[in-house]
C-alpha cells in the first residue's frame, strides 16, 4: 500500500481525510500516529485507511511515524467515523477521544524579525505594528501568545499579518513539548551472590566502612530490586555510599519504569459474590444467557434495561454479569455519571476483581491517566471504571458495557465537539464488537423506557429493595406545601415537620441528607432602594454570593468581584442578599442544630483530587450527622445510616423552559429520596415545595415510575417531542447581538430552502430566538431548534460558518 488517508489535527480539516504518500523506508499501518506536513506546519495525524491510489492528484509524503504500534484499532476507527458523521463533528475531534492522554500537542507560533540590509521606512507603520517590532527586537524571537497578552488577540493578528506582508517579520511553527512520558525511578540491587555480599559486609565492618556495610546488608535482605528512594529512607543512606558499592561491583543501580497507581488497595478487601434474590437471579440469567449466546456467535448485540427501585441490588447484578464475561475471556466497561461516584464504585468492583480494575477520569494526574491507558491497552485489566470518557478505553476484547444511572444528563458531552451521548456511543460500540449493553436505573430516561416498552431493549425488573432487614420498604415520603408554612408564620428554610425530624435523627445518632440543587450562599443580591440586581459583566445572569470567600461569583464564567458597600446605581447602602444555596443552608443548619456535625458536598467543596473520597469516607465513618449537598448526594450512594432525606426545595428545576423539566425533577427527587432507609432502621423523606400537586413531585413521593411515565409520554406524544421525533439545537454566538440575530435569521432561511429543495416533510424549525442565557462569557447566543424524523440528514449537506455549534439530540434546550 503506497498511500495513506490521514485524519489531521487541524480545524480546517473538518470531516475530511488527506492523502499522503508513504515513503518506502516507513512501515505504516492503519491506526498509527504519524507526522505529516500540512500547509507550512508539521501536524499530528492518524492513519485511517491504506490504498494503492490517492484520492487527489498531488500528494505530500508522511514525514515519520510517531509510535510504531497503532494507537487505534479498526473498531475504534469505525466508531470515530460514526461519531463524526452522526454528530456532525470534525473527524479528528472524534478520533482524539480515543487517543492516549497527553498525546495531542498544539502548534506554537513564533514571530521573528527579518534582517533587512537596506534602510526601511517605518513611518507608515501603525502604533501596534511598531510595538510588535519593538518587542521582537528586544527578544529576537517571541511566542505569538506573549504578543497577544500585551496587545490583545485581534490587534496582534492584524499587525502580524501586515508585517509579514511587508516582509518585516517571519512566522515559524513548532510543536509544544511532550506533555507526559513513562515514569522511571532508580532501583538498586545486589550485583553478586548473597554469600559473596555477606563476606564483603564483614570486611567492610572491619575497615569501619559502616555505611557501605549497612547498605550492602540491607540489599542482601531484599528478594528483588528496591527503589533507591525507599532504601535511602529505610537506612538513612546516601548516593555516594551506593556509588561506592557500584564501583566495587557489589551493587547495581538501574532505571526501572514504574506505574502511577490511582487505586490504593489499603482499605479494599476481597468480597465474595452475594446470594441473589429471585428477581436479581432472573435478571442475571437473562444477561448470562446473552453473553453465552455471543460466545457461540449465535446472537447480535443485545441491550438490557435493568429497571430497579433504589436499593434493589442492581450493583450485585452488574458484578456477577461482569464475572460471567470475564470467565468467558472478555472484558468490561462500567460507566458512572459523576466522578464523585467513582470512589465508591471502584471500592465495590476492586474488592470483587482485585488488581484487575482500571480507572479513567479527569481528576487523575495526567501521568496516572497515561499509565492506566497504556496498561489497559496492554491487557492488564479486565474492568475499566469511569465517567463518560471511559467508554473509549482501548480494551481488546470487549464483552459487556454497563451504564449505571443511565438516565443522567452528564452522559451527554455538551461543552465541546463532538457533542456525543455516551449511551448511544456504547450501543454503537456494542454493535461493532458484539458486546452486551446493560443500562441500569431506578428512574430510566423516558426515551430508554419507551424503547424497552416497544421491545427494542430487553426490560429486566427489580421491584423490591435488598437491605439488611428483609423486605424493608421504600422510605415513606411526606410532601410539605411551603405556602402553608408561610401562612403559619414559618419563615425558616426548614418546615416544622422537617425541623422536628432532623432533631429526632440527630438525637438517635442516625444520619440525614439535606438536598438543595443550588450552590453558594445567596442566588442574587438586590438593592432594596432602587431594585438594582448585580449581574455578571460578561453573562446575562445574576452574581451569586459565596460567604466562604466573601465574594460574588458568576456560575457561568467564574467571574468574581468583591461585594459593593453601596448600590452601584443609586449609592444606597440597603443591599440585600436573597435566595438560598448550599452554603447558606449549611450556615442555617449549623445555627438551628448546633449539636449536629455538618458536612457540605458540592462542586465548591471538592476542588482537590481526592475531595469526593474524603467527604464520602467522613460521612460513612459517622464523622458527621448531616450532609448538605447538590445533586452529588442524589446519585447511587449506599449510606446505611441515613434514615432521613430532606429536600429543601423541589422547585429549582421544575419551572425551567425545557420540555424535560418534569422528567429531570422526578429523577432527582426519586434518586435523593432513595438514599434513605438502606440500613436496618428504615427511612423517610420530606419534600418541601410550592407546587405540591405537580405530577412529577406526586409520582416521586409515591415511588411510582409507571404513573410518571404514562403522564410524561402522553405529553411528549401530543407535542411530538422525543422519542416521537429527533431534535437538533443550533446555536450561534457573537460579541454583537444584532449580527448574531441576523446570522440566525439568515441560517433559518437557508435551512428552509434546503428542506424544501429536498422535499423533506414534517421538519419543524423553531426560532431563531435568544438562548435561555442570552449572553455568556461575553458572547450573545441565538438558537434554532429543528424537530423531525432525521433533521441531521438535512444539516449534513450544509456548511456552517464559524460561530455555529450543532448539538444533535440535545438533553436540554437551555
Amino acid at each position: 500500500m503506497r498511500y495513506a488517508e490521514v485524519s489531521v489535527s487541524s480545524p480546517i480539516a473538518q470531516q475530511q481525510t488527506f492523502s499522503y504518500f508513504i515513503p518506502p523506508e516507513l512501515n505504516v499501518n492503519i491506526g498509527q500516529a504519524v507526522w505529516v506536513p500540512f500547509g507550512n506546519k508539521l501536524l499530528q495525524g492518524i492513519v485511517l485507511k491504506l490504498g494503492q491510489y490517492p484520492s487527489v492528484e498531488k500528494t505530500r509524503e508522511i514525514i515519520d511515524v510517531i509510535e510504531s504500534r497503532p494507537l487505534l484499532s479498526r473498531i475504534q476507527i469505525l466508531l470515530a467515523q460514526w461519531i463524526s458523521e452522526y454528530y456532525l463533528s470534525p473527524l479528528f475531534n472524534a478520533v482524539a477521544l480515543m487517543l492516549p492522554p497527553g498525546f495531542e500537542r498544539k502548534v506554537i507560533t513564533f514571530i521573528s524579525e527579518v534582517k533587512i540590509t537596506t534602510q526601511c521606512d517605518l513611518s507608515s507603520l501603525s502604533q501596534e505594528q511598531k510595538q510588535v517590532l519593538e518587542l521582537i527586537g528586544q527578544r529576537g524571537v517571541i511566542n505569538l501568545s506573549q504578543l497577544e497578552k500585551v496587545l490583545g488577540k485581534k490587534k496582534t493578528q492584524a499587525a502580524i499579518t501586515r508585517l509579514v506582508g511587508k516582509g518585516l517579520v517571519n512566522r515559524s511553527y513548532e510543536l509544544e513539548p511532550i506533555r507526559v512520558k513513562p515514569k522511571y525511578e532508580l532501583y538498586i540491587s545486589l550485583a553478586v551472590k548473597t554469600d559473596k555480599a555477606q563476606q564483603e559486609t564483614e570486611k567492610l565492618l572491619k575497615k569501619r566502612a559502616n555505611k557501605q556495610a549497612t547498605l550492602l546488608n540491607y540489599l542482601v535482605q531484599q528478594p528483588s530490586p528496591v527503589s533507591w528512594m525507599e532504601a535511602r529512607k529505610s537506612i538513612n543512606s546516601s548516593k555516594a555510599t551506593a556509588d561506592a558499592l557500584v564501583n566495587k561491583g557489589f551493587a547495581k543501580i538501574q532505571q526501572i519504569e514504574v506505574k502511577r497507581e490511582p487505586i490504593s488497595y489499603e482499605k479494599i478487601f476481597f468480597s465474595e459474590p452475594l446470594k441473589l434474590t429471585d428477581s436479581q437471579r432472573s435478571a442475571f440469567q437473562a444477561i448470562q444467557s446473552s453473553l453465552q449466546e455471543r460466545k457461540t456467535g449465535q446472537a447480535s448485540s443485545k441491550i438490557f434495561l435493568l429497571h430497579g427501585v433504589t436499593g434493589s441490588g442492581k450493583t450485585e447484578v452488574y458484578l456477577q454479569a461482569l464475572a460471567e464475561a470475564i470467565k468467558q475471556g472478555k472484558q468490561g466497561i462500567v460507566l458512572v455519571p459523576e466522578i464523585a461516584l467513582t470512589p465508591q464504585t471502584i471500592e465495590r468492583f476492586a474488592s470483587r476483581f482485585p488488581h484487575k480494575v482500571a480507572v479513567l477520569h479527569s481528576k487523575l494526574t495526567l501521568g496516572e491517566q497515561f499509565d492506566e491507558w497504556q496498561r489497559i491497552r496492554d491487557g492488564e485489566f479486565d474492568v475499566v471504571i469511569g465517567p463518560r470518557s471511559a467508554i473509549f478505553a482501548p480494551l481488546s476484547d470487549l464483552g459487556i458495557i454497563i451504564i449505571d444511572e443511565e438516565h443522567e444528563w452528564n452522559y451527554k458531552q455538551s461543552d465541546t465537539s463532538p457533542r456525543y451521548h455516551t449511551r448511544d456511543v456504547a450501543i454503537k460500540l456494542a454493535e461493532l464488537t458484539g458486546a452486551v449493553v446493560v443500562l441500569g436505573s431506578a428512574t430510566p430516561d423516558v426515551e430508554t423506557y419507551y424503547h424497552a416498552q416497544r421491545g427494542d431493549y430487553h426490560l429486566l425488573q427489580l421491584s423490591e429493595r435488598v437491605t439488611p432487614s428483609e423486605g424493608a420498604p421504600l422510605p415513606k415520603v411526606e410532601i410539605i406545601d411551603l405556602k402553608d408554612e408561610l401562612k403559619a408564620g414559618n419563615m425558616s428554610f426548614f418546615s416544622r415537620s422537617l425541623l422536628q425530624e432532623i432533631s429526632k435523627t440527630v438525637v438517635r445518632r442516625e444520619q440525614a441528607i439535606l438536598f438543595l440543587n443550588r450552590r453558594g450562599a445567596a442566588s442574587f443580591i438586590q438593592c432594596r432602594n432602587c431594585g438594582f440586581v448585580l449581574r455578571c459583566r460578561r453573562c446575562e445572569v445574576t452574581l451569586n454570593y459565596h460567604y466562604a470567600e466573601n465574594i460574588l461569583v458568576c456560575h457561568q464564567c467564574n467571574y468574581k468581584m468583591p461585594i459593593p458597600r453601596v448600590c452601584p446605581q443609586c449609592q444606597s447602602p440597603r443591599i440585600k442578599f436573597l435566595g438560598i444555596g448550599t452554603q447558606k443552608l449549611e450556615q442555617e443548619a449549623g445555627n438551628t442544630f448546633p449539636q449536629a456535625r455538618l458536612l457540605r458536598w458540592d462542586s465548591d467543596s471538592t476542588g482537590g483530587k481526592n475531595s469526593n473520597q474524603e467527604i464520602l469516607d467522613k460521612f460513612r465513618d459517622h464523622e458527621a450527622d448531616i450532609i448538605i449537598g447538590t445533586q452529588m448526594v442524589a446519585k447511587g450512594l449506599d449510606l446505611p445510616l441515613v434514615t432521613l432525606v430532606g429536600v429543601v426545595s423541589a422547585d429549582t428545576s421544575i419551572n425551567l423552559p425545557d420540555f424535560r423539566a418534569g422528567e429531570r425533577t422526578f429523577q432527582l427527587l426519586s434518586q435523593v429520596v432513595g438514599r434513605a432507609g438502606r440500613g436496618t432502621s428504615g427511612g423517610q423523606a420530606i419534600i418541601q415545595t410550592y407546587s405540591p400537586e405537580h405530577y412529577a413531585i406526586q409520582a416521586a413521593a409515591k415511588h411510582d415510575y409507571a404513573c410518571f411515565y404514562e403522564k410524561e409520554i402522553t405529553y411528549r406524544r401530543q407535542l411530538q417531542n422525543p422519542p416521537f421525533s429527533r431534535l437538533v439545537c443550533l446555536t450561534y454566538n457573537h460579541t454583537n447581538d444584532i449580527l448574531c440575530q441576523r446570522e440566525s435569521e439568515r441560517m433559518r432561511c437557508l435551512i428552509i430552502e434546503e428542506r424544501d429543495s429536498q422535499g423533506i416533510a414534517n421538519l419543524n424549525i423553531i426560532g431563531p430566538a435568544p438562548a435561555f442565557i442570552h449572553r455568556r462569557r461575553g458572547r450573545f447566543r441565538w438558537q434554532l431548534i429543528l424537530r423531525g424524523e432525521e433533521p441531521s440528514a438535512l444539516l449534513s449537506k450544509m456548511l456552517f460558518p464559524r460561530g455555529w455549534t450543532i448539538d444533535i439530540d440535545p438533553v436540554n434546550l437551555l
